[in-house]
């Protein structure tokens, strides 16, 4: 059975504002030569990476396909389809959404979505602004312990509209508060530490739906990582599409575990190296590769879920469950 390689890469950078893109439309291939990274971050969230940087770290790697799954966001998929697209690279839209089934916090990462979807775009909205109230609410437990930070210093920082703990972190870091990362979460950010604010979270079956209707497919991502391997029976019943079997954080036997699991229930195969840029350290672009064959197997998903058959009914569907 095919296994991801191992290597990694470095480089780094800043934003600007981006535009809203649509969803790159699939083609069949019953082949597919060559490796992809499906689980990637850019400062459009909590990664360190400029969308070209990104795509430029990615060649030299040899990547066949990208996808950005930037947290409760698609703010950075235009730029990132235009930077891929210029070096020849297969670009994938997408965004990691986090929710929760049976008090159980998961990612749902959403691929091959329309970017331009009203109901998608508005949902998004309502999740980010749960992640600034979220920021700022981490900041005023700071105030308490006599720790002087400014939310205004966080959004300045963070630059995006999905702000999440590791800005907070960062920002405790420049503004001398802390030495390192690492510091500001073992003493205030961690979960029980006496700054943490719990994650909003959408039920995951919201979160399939959510995907579903923007004509994308909707992975579980690093389950590995969740220990919770009861709960895939339920979201399968409600719609999940796939799995993802390869990733940093899972040994080569655990991915091989997800991929029995896949095949007993007719799963998508999905992987990806989940690099954040130099936020948790070394980047990991490159390090964990899907294989070609299963990318085609998910793009021939995606353009039968794309078909006129399967478009979207004029008719609003409800509302997804707004974020606690």
């Amino acid at each position: 059975m095919t296994h991801p390689t191992h290597t990694t890469a470095s480089e780094n950078g800043g934003r600007d504002a981006s535009r809203q893109t649509a969803a790159v439309v699939a083609r069949p291939h019953s082949t597919q030569p060559g490796f992809a990274d499906l689980h990637l971050h850019t400062l459009f969230s909590d990664g360190t990476f400029t969308p070209e940087e990104l795509a430029q770290a990615g060649a030299r790697h040899g990547l066949v396909a990208m996808a950005l799954t930037d947290h409760d966001t698609v703010e950075g998929c235009s730029r990132m389809e235009q930077a891929c697209g210029g070096l020849g690279i297969e670009f994938i839209s997408g965004s990691e959404l986090t929710a929760e089934l049976e008090d159980t916090e998961l990612h749902i990462i959403g691929y091959f979505m329309d970017c331009q979807n009203r109901r998608l775009q508005s949902e998004l909205q309502k999740f980010q602004m749960a992640r600034q109230s979220r920021v700022h609410e981490m900041v005023a437990r700071l105030n308490e312990l006599n720790i002087p930070l400014r939310a205004e210093t966080v959004f300045a920082l963070a630059n995006c509209r999905s702000p999440g703990r590791p800005h907070v972190g960062r920002a405790l870091v420049q503004e001398g508060f802390c030495s390192s990362q690492d510091e500001a979460f073992e003493r205030f950010l961690k979960k029980n530490r006496p700054a943490w604010v719990p994650k909003h979270k959408i039920s995951a079956l919201d979160a399939i739906a959510l995907i579903g209707q923007a004509g994308g497919l909707a992975v579980m991502a690093h389950p590995g990582l969740n220990r919770s391997d009861q709960i895939i029976p339920a979201l399968v019943e409600q719609g999940l599409d796939g799995i993802e079997c390869f990733h940093t954080k899972h040994s080569a036997a655990t991915s091989e575990h997800y991929l029995r699991i896949a095949a007993q229930h007719n799963l998508l195969v999905t992987g990806g190296s989940d690099c954040h840029g130099y936020s948790k350290g070394k980047p990991l672009i490159g390090g964990t590769k899907l294989p070609g064959v299963y990318l085609a197997k998910l793009k021939q998903a995606a353009m039968e879920k794309q078909r006129p058959s399967a478009a979207v009914p004029h008719a609003p569907p409800p509302p997804v469950s707004a974020p606690d």
